[in-house]
C-alpha cells in the first residue's frame, strides 16, 4: 500500500486525517521492531514445529502471487511460537525451506523433536539436513481421505535438559 492508500483507508474507516509524514513515522517504527522480531534468538528445543506455505497476493510493481513460509512451534512450556514468515519468489519448494530451517537453526535451535508439514518433495531431506535426528511427520489436513481432528493440549516437558537428553 502507498501512503495515499493508507491515509484514505484511515479516513475512511476512523474519520481521522493523518499525513503522509506521520505514517511513514510509523510504518519505520513498525519495519525496525518486525527486524528485531525476524532476527531474535529462539529457544535451543522444540518438541514440535508446524511448517507450511501460504500463498498470497503481493504487489510488488505489479500483483503476484507469491508463497509466504511459515514456521510455528510448540515450546517445551506448551506455548505456541511463531518462528518467523518469509516470503518467498515463486513456488513453494524444498530448497527454500532448507534456507528457512537453517536460518532457524542459526538463530539457536539445536534440535526439533518432530517437523509437521505437507508432502512437498525434498521436505523431509531438507528438514533431516539441518536436523538430522528430527521426525518428519506429514500433517493429517494432507491427507484427503483421514478427517480432521480436534486440537488437544500440548504436556509441556519437563526442562530443556530433558528433552535435549534424546540426542545424547
Amino acid at each position: 500500500m502507498t501512503h495515499g492508500d493508507i491515509a484514505a483507508h484511515l479516513a475512511d474507516v476512523y474519520g481521522s486525517d493523518v499525513s503522509k509524514t506521520t505514517i511513514s513515522t510509523i510504518t519505520d517504527k513498525v519495519l525496525d521492531g518486525m527486524v528485531e522480531w525476524q532476527n531474535r534468538p529462539l529457544d535451543p528445543v522444540y518438541p514440535v514445529v508446524f511448517i507450511d506455505a501460504i500463498h498470497v497476493k503481493i504487489r510488488d510493481g505489479q500483483v503476484a502471487n507469491r508463497p509466504i513460509y511459515v514456521a510455528l512451534a510448540v515450546t517445551i512450556e506448551g506455548n505456541r511460537d511463531i518462528l518467523g514468515l518469509w516470503a518467498g519468489d515463486g513456488g513453494e519448494g524444498a530448497k527454500y525451506w532448507l534456507q528457512v530451517l537453517t536460518e532457524i537453526k542459526n538463530r539457536g535451535v539445536q534440535d526439533v523433536l518432530m517437523v509437521v508439514c505437507d508432502g512437498l518433495t525434498g521436505l523431509p531431506d531438507s528438514v533431516n539436513t539441518v536436523w538430522k535426528d528430527t521426525i518428519v511427520q506429514t500433517c493429517v489436513v494432507h491427507y484427503a481421505d483421514v478427517p480432521v481432528m480436534p486440537m488437544r493440549p500440548v504436556v509441556p516437558l519437563r526442562d530443556v535438559g530433558h528433552a535435549l537428553a534424546r540426542s545424547a
